[in-house]
């Protein structure tokens, strides 16, 4: 305790009118420094994703497990029972909220600097067969306590030309345009359709974002002293609880959502949030964290995400707690790959899908045998059912089943919905299935006389 505490005491004694900017760590640098405060000496390896590893992922859901001892949503740490809504929101929620920001996701900061969004292009186009009009905006955050770090949000809004007033809007997170053309070409297969998401979602005469969460910031553990992390650290390392990349990546999510509320093309009250692989990690703390997006596609999070961290199906949380993703999390997440082990964690996945009620929250992926196994489909699956009874306990529907559906069979019936599609890791063939979901929720919007 001691070591945390002088650390605290070091960065909570860093001033904005430091001149020079700290040694940046390198992101092996960073893990060891966590690792020495939590006084931990080694972790347990993750899983590989070649089967010839001496640490190869189980796909044998035999070997799954099926006695998972997950925490109960509806008891609280007293041991007595939730049930009323009441008790819920004052009581029970709190508790798996402190659970996840201490121990999980990080905390964030109570105060973060405002955000001034400028407008830095308008053009009239047409997407499909749609006239619409694309802005490009900037979110500049205030860096002026500490102008070493500059972070502007990259958010590009498309909406239809012909809407008479504001309309839905679904935002993806996702990645640059630079590394979307590098994927391109290298993987031109793994892009086939992935932007006809946007043709369906103006075919309903709704809108769409796209938001590049590592703008907000980047996506590794050399960069946590850059970045949002880093402006409000001012260059220092993070504390044990501090948030990591996800939560700050759901953080950039909402300062969006300020946007929206602020431009009258769009309707901020029926904002969805998309985001796939650690993007839909993102979405879902973002939609836990945020009770003002109305809906959310969650693809192919996994572990982290929507995948319950006690199965022991495809990724591990190795994977997670090693120095290529543990900057997603808070560092007291690595004592859970370390002393302790899954089975000890406070809270699992159910329970972040649960934060979101009672907002519809429909999870999609792909299957094992066309390369999707990583993110455990049946473990988001059943973490959507154990996510139900508090859907039920605030008047919603749940998923209406706890069998696996077969895959392309969708439960869409509830405010939870799932669908496993045949391909692989990608969003693109559920978004149609997603799109009928949330047409029981957003409302058409208006048009002039031309009519839709």
């Amino acid at each position: 305790m001691l070591a945390v505490g002088s650390f605290s005491a070091i960065a909570a004694a860093q001033t904005a009118s430091d001149s020079a900017s700290p040694t940046p760590l390198t992101a092996e640098q960073d893990h060891q420094r966590l690792m020495d405060l939590l006084h931990m000496h080694a972790l347990r390896r993750g899983a590989d994703g070649d089967p010839k590893s001496a640490y190869p992922a189980n796909y044998d859901e035999s070997k799954a497990g099926t006695d998972l001892k997950l925490p109960d949503p509806l008891l609280l740490d007293n041991g007595k029972k939730v049930t009323t809504a009441k008790m819920w929101w004052r009581k029970r929620r709190p508790e798996i909220v402190e659970e996840f920001d201490r121990e999980i996701y990080g905390r964030a900061p109570a105060k973060t600097p405002p955000v001034h969004w400028e407008v830095t292009s308008t053009t009239k186009e047409t997407i499909g067969t749609t006239a619409v009009i694309t802005k490009k905006l900037a979110g500049h955050v205030d860096n002026s306590a500490y102008p070493t770090v500059t972070v502007n949000i990259d958010l590009t809004l498309t909406t239809p030309a012909d809407a008479t007033g504001p309309v839905p809007v679904m935002m993806e997170l996702g990645l640059s345009a630079g590394v979307l053309a590098a994927i391109a070409k290298r993987f031109p297969d793994l892009m086939a359709g992935g932007a006809k998401w946007r043709e369906l979602v103006l075919a309903r005469g709704w809108g769409y974002a796209e938001y590049i969460p590592t703008s907000v910031q980047p996506d590794n553990g050399a960069g946590l002293t850059q970045g949002i992390i880093g402006l409000v650290n001012r260059g220092q390392p993070r504390r044990v609880d501090d948030w990591g990349a996800l939560r700050a990546w759901a953080w950039g999510a909402s300062r969006v959502l300020d946007y929206f509320e602020t431009d009258k093309s769009v309707d901020a009250k029926q904002v969805g949030i998309e985001g796939h692989s650690r993007y839909g990690k993102a979405s879902l703390v973002a939609m836990a964290d945020d009770p003002r997006f109305a809906i959310a596609y969650i693809s192919s999070s996994g572990e982290a995400g929507a995948k319950l961290f006690r199965r022991n199906f495809g990724e591990q949380i190795g994977n997670i707690a090693g120095t290529g993703e543990y900057h997603w999390m808070a560092g007291n997440f690595l004592k859970y790959d370390g002393p302790l082990t899954e089975n000890d964690l406070p809270v699992d996945a159910h329970e972040l899908i649960a934060l979101c009620a009672p907002r519809p929250v429909f999870i999609g992926a792909g299957t094992t045998d066309k390369g999707d196994g990583w993110v455990d489909a049946k473990g988001m699956f059943l973490a959507a059912v154990a996510a139900g009874p508090v859907y039920k306990l605030l008047g919603k529907k749940d998923l209406g089943t706890s069998e696996f559906p077969p895959i392309e069979t969708a439960p869409i019936d509830g405010d939870l919905g799932f669908r496993q599609h045949s391909g692989g890791h990608t969003p693109a063939p559920n978004w149609p299935t997603f799109l009928m979901f949330a047409s029981r929720y957003v409302k058409a919007p208006t048009f002039g006389s031309s009519g839709r």
